[in-house]
């Protein structure tokens, strides 16, 4: 956590824009995955969703290696699937708010999900200067939630839009188009309920060479698992879709 800045802060920060946080578990190597893809990239034009694309590696085996994928994102797509305790671990799978996950090729199931999802109940807001993205959550607002409720606090840098040409394995021949892809995935802090803010310094930002970034608030397991989304919030470049 080396060049973060973390203080407490007294004032409330505003009700949070981000009401879901959506992340599609997807392969190259899955010839089901680019109609989730597709989807995935409606929702990420909605300012009320945070939807992120995380590529998985275990498809790999089937001729063609994912070029996006990261196997820590295999473990989290496991380690949600331990929390829940269903063990359902499939491509193109969507994760809502940490805890129900659907097709994520099913327009009709995702909807049905984000209507029975209440909206995250931190508010969170990010700003971008010369040399820092700012980070500004809010304490609990939720009165039914445990007082002691806490949660980790990840740092999220992501590309919006690549282009895939897929030379081997199930999609062969074909360029896919990925949007919201995750870069790098990494906890910067944790949160204690308390109004919160940290500074990220923007180097990590530039190095990575991102289009946007975003900050999840999420509890844990008791087993250390990622659960609920509590706030999520972020800040993209000014390019269009």
């Amino acid at each position: 956590m080396t060049g973060l800045a973390v203080s407490a802060e007294t004032a409330p920060v505003p009700t949070p824009t981000v009401a879901t946080v959506l992340e599609l578990f997807t392969s190259q190597g899955c010839a089901s995955c680019p109609p989730a893809d597709e989807v995935l990239e409606q929702f990420a034009k909605r300012p009320d969703i945070l939807a992120l694309s995380l590529p998985v590696d275990y498809w790999d085996y089937l001729g063609w290696k994912d070029t996006l994928a990261n196997r820590e994102f295999t473990l989290r797509q496991k380690a949600y699937a331990n929390a829940r305790g269903d063990r359902q671990i499939y491509t193109p799978q969507l994760i809502v708010n940490g805890r129900t996950h659907v097709v994520g090729s099913d327009r009709v199931a995702i909807e049905d999900a984000l209507k029975a999802e209440m909206p995250l109940g931190v508010p969170m807001r990010m700003s971008m200067t010369a040399d820092a993205i700012h980070v500004a959550i809010g304490p609990n607002v939720d009165p039914s939630a445990p007082k002691e409720r806490k949660g980790t606090i990840w740092l999220a840098l992501y590309k919006r839009h690549i282009d895939v040409p897929i030379r081997k394995g199930e999609n062969q021949d074909r360029t896919l188009s990925y949007y919201n892809v995750v870069t790098k995935l990494r906890p910067i802090a944790m949160w204690r309920g308390d109004a919160t803010k940290v500074d990220l310094p923007m180097s990590e930002y530039n190095q990575a060479d991102a289009d946007g970034c975003a900050v999840l608030l999420q509890a844990e397991t008791v087993n250390g698992e990622p659960g609920e989304m509590l706030g999520a919030a972020f800040v993209e470049k000014g390019a269009e879709w």
